[in-house]
């Protein structure tokens, strides 16, 4: 009796690693067809009938990567490493993790356990070597932060002695200041895959940074009963398809108002003239186009998503460091008719948070780990009451309950953020007071989702949703400028 007991646990367990692996196999077919949604639910199945198996961890945390939940891919590869120390891969998966939330000291530690046991990988010691030289750039920036009060670019910048060459024939200020008519020529041009005089990018940047510095962190409007507002999500350098909004919706005006919520860098290889479009069109029109500041207008994310790489590859790091500055200036939230308030990602760790509160917040700088403004750039919402640890592993997820009791203590109606990609666009949730917005259609050209956008008009404040999808863009891939220790692939 016990040997056939034996046998018969043996055989279920055989049967149950089988089952696991038939799981494992459709997981990575999804995987391959860029279905990460998919790809994770199958790699967790997997795990259901099989917890202990160190692969399953490792391929569901490069799933949850793909799809920037960074915290739970950490999770994941973390545990990996539990079951199997010795698993490399392990390793790659919780070092990139770590990498995408800006913990490079935890990242080079990895790096250091996989060029330890495998001294002649080429690709182990390039992140190896890429990875340290990040630490010590960190480091140095942090001693000379600390030994003086950091000058702006601006103080150094002599702009009036930069000449335009007589070949360049492409779009110039007016007299230094940004007209319809240039607004214009310069898309056009960028839509050419041209690039626009430096001295002219130094002129936008400098003159938004003194706008943007005047603005407050919340900025407050109001819309007459008979106007309509446009309100955008992430764009993410996706400059073709910032064009096609203009082309369905109309070019921002007096009377044509609109607000980007963030994100308008990083992934696609196209975010310099996203941005200096969207600054233009601030200078253009001050008090009827607004841009909020979203968690990709920050250093770690520009260091490791691409914009970084984009500014210097088409001017110079000096011009990099202009952008950050300006970046820190962006406001982080908008409140409309003192019902609607917008922000790029959502509520707060904590209850008790007023608009006064956010009135106050001093955002010229990087976003801290913790706190409210760390929240409206990083949280998300989520289906279930309450609050709980991150899938980023910044900041933390909200419930229906937590909407409710903010937008009842602040009186308002209800939010619109954005921050995360959805398959049609837009998503409505928390019984309608959570509203989700995302501008960026086939997102890094591989997941397949609607763009929208939404119009509010002052005479009910109900938002109108307008969906729309991709339009071809010139051969350059996404990431094309991203760090290459971002640049992975199934292992």
């Amino acid at each position: 009796m016990a040997y056939g007991s034996e046998y018969g646990s043996e055989k279920k367990m055989a049967e149950g690693g089988n089952d696991a692996e038939l799981l494992k196999e459709k997981a990575n077919k999804y995987f391959k067809e860029k279905d990460y949604e998919n790809a994770i639910k199958y790699y967790s199945e997997a795990l259901e009938v099989n917890p202990t198996n160190a692969v399953y961890f490792s391929n569901r945390s490069l799933a949850y990567l793909r799809t920037e939940c960074y915290g739970y891919a950490l999770a994941d590869a973390t545990k990996a490493l539990e079951i199997d120390k010795n698993y490399i891969k392990g390793y790659y998966r919780r070092a990139t993790s770590n990498m995408a939330l800006g913990k490079f000291k935890a990242a080079l530690k990895d790096y250091e356990t996989v060029v330890k046991v495998r001294p002649n990988d080429k690709d182990a010691k390039m992140k190896y070597q890429e990875c340290n030289k990040i630490v010590k750039q960190k480091a140095f920036e942090r001693a000379i932060a600390s030994d003086e009060i950091k000058k702006s670019v601006v103080d150094s910048l002599d702009i009036e002695s930069m000449t335009i060459e007589d070949d360049y024939d492409g779009p110039k200020l007016e007299d230094g200041k940004v007209t319809e008519t240039f607004m214009k020529d310069m898309m056009d041009w960028f839509k050419d895959q041209k690039k626009l005089h430096r001295k002219c990018a130094y002129q936008i940047l400098v003159q938004v940074k003194d706008l943007l510095s005047k603005l407050p962190s919340l900025v407050e409007i109001t819309l007459k009963e008979t106007e309509k507002i446009t309100i955008c999500g992430d764009t993410h350098g996706q400059y073709y398809d910032l064009l096609n909004i203009f082309k369905l919706n109309g070019l921002p005006s007096e009377t044509n108002p609109y607000l980007f919520n963030g994100d308008f860098v990083d992934r696609g290889s196209f975010s310099l003239e996203v941005i200096l479009t969207l600054f233009g069109f601030k200078l253009l029109h001050p008090d009827n186009f607004f841009l909020l500041r979203g968690n990709h207008e920050t250093d770690n994310m520009n260091q490791m998503y691409g914009f970084e790489g984009e500014v210097k590859a088409k001017y110079t790091a000096q011009m990099f460091q202009l952008f950050s500055e300006v970046f820190q200036w962006l406001p982080l939230a908008q409140c409309i008719n003192s019902k609607v308030l917008v922000m790029h990602g959502g509520l707060f760790s904590e209850d008790g948070v007023t608009l006064e509160d956010l009135r106050k917040v001093e955002r010229n700088r990087q976003p801290p780990d913790s706190g409210p403004m760390c929240d409206l750039l990083w949280s998300d919402p989520q289906p279930q009451n309450g609050r709980s640890v991150s899938k980023r592993g910044v900041s933390c997820q909200f419930g229906p309950d937590v909407t409710e009791r903010f937008l009842e203590e602040n009186k308002l109606d209800f939010i619109v953020r954005s921050h995360e990609v959805k398959t049609e666009g837009y998503e409505v949730t928390h019984s309608g007071k959570c509203i989700t917005v995302f501008s960026a259609p086939n997102y890094c050209d591989q997941m397949g989702n609607k763009g929208a956008y939404i119009h509010l008009r002052g005479s009910d404040l109900k938002p109108e949703f307008h969906q729309f999808t991709a339009v071809p863009h010139p051969n350059v891939k996404p990431m094309a400028y991203a760090n290459s220790l971002m640049q992975m692939g199934m292992m």
